[in-house]
């Protein structure tokens, strides 16, 4: 994630980020700056039409439909956004959560083996829900020496959880704490099940596909006639002008895909792996 200072506009309009959609872009508004100038030349200087040919009013369509596409992208945007911000508000659970179990458990547990092996615990969690929902290779070689049958190709943080509800659960056969409060650590280790089930629900639900490939087919559609009806007002403007507006109306596509899947390794995703570091970090600081 990229972090930055939103009252510095001259650096967001002047620098271009790796991420920027422009450099994205690049090729295919090249690609429809060289057709607009073809169609250009070929309604003006090829074929001659003239202001009465009926090829003009083709305009009044992408009036009326100028609108419609708006509407499409405004949904589009606040949806993507509403995932984007859901998978913050989870994580932001898993922070709280780990820190309220840390907590517990640092009151609770008496010995220091364990309070030491569950803030490994719960640091390793975080990182592999992290790790998998990026969909890499779990990175847990701390946990793998207390646990060297893990099942790294399964998945990681289901496994995780469950040992530690039986770590917890050994402590409670020990002894060591009573039934009332083996059931208060179990409210805050189901919560982590809970948040996981919910970012995969994010993660492999995308918005329908019918849906996402009708808006790029209406992009396409709705730019590449615009140099039709507009050339005869703007002649060889009509140029640039299509192809800031592909600009404007691809860019808004590019950033609601990227960002309806938190998740990954964009620059605009989610920073989940510095939040799981500082959930062990702070874990073990609180279990020391």
């Amino acid at each position: 994630m990229i972090s930055y200072n939103p009252k510095e506009w001259f650096s967001f309009i002047f620098r271009f980020h790796k991420a920027d959609t422009f450099r994205k872009l690049l090729p295919l508004m090249g690609a429809v700056a060289l057709y607009s100038g073809l169609v250009a030349w070929l309604e003006l200087e090829y074929w001659e039409l003239g202001d009465e040919s009926v090829v003009k009013n083709i305009t009044i369509t992408h009036s009326m439909l100028g609108f419609v596409i708006s509407l499409l992208l405004v949904f589009r945007t606040n949806t993507a956004y509403d995932r984007w911000w859901e998978g913050r508000k989870l994580w932001g659970a898993l922070v709280n959560n780990s820190r309220n179990l840390a907590i517990k458990l640092s009151a609770l547990v008496p010995e220091e083996a364990d309070r030491v092996w569950l803030a490994q615990s719960i640091g390793n969690y975080a990182r592999a829900l992290s790790a998998h929902l990026q969909r890499e290779s779990t990175r847990l070689t701390l946990f793998e020496d207390f646990h060297p049958d893990l099942d790294m190709a399964g998945h990681v943080p289901n496994q995780i959880a469950k040992i530690m509800y039986h770590r917890v659960k050994d402590i409670r056969d020990r002894g060591q704490i009573d039934g009332y409060d083996f059931l208060s650590l179990q409210t805050e280790l189901q919560s982590f099940s809970e948040i996981c089930g919910a970012c995969e629900r994010i993660k492999n639900t995308p918005i329908p596909w019918s849906y996402s490939a009708f808006i790029k087919k209406f992009i396409f559609f709705y730019v590449m006639t615009l140099p039709l009806g507009y050339v005869f007002s703007l002649g060889y403007l009509v140029i640039p002008v299509v192809v800031f507006i592909l600009y404007v109306l691809a860019s808004l596509e590019l950033i609601a895909e990227e960002i309806e899947d938190p998740f990954g390794s964009d620059s605009n995703d989610l920073p989940t792996d510095r939040l799981a570091d500082m959930i062990a970090e702070q874990a073990g600081s609180l279990l020391q």
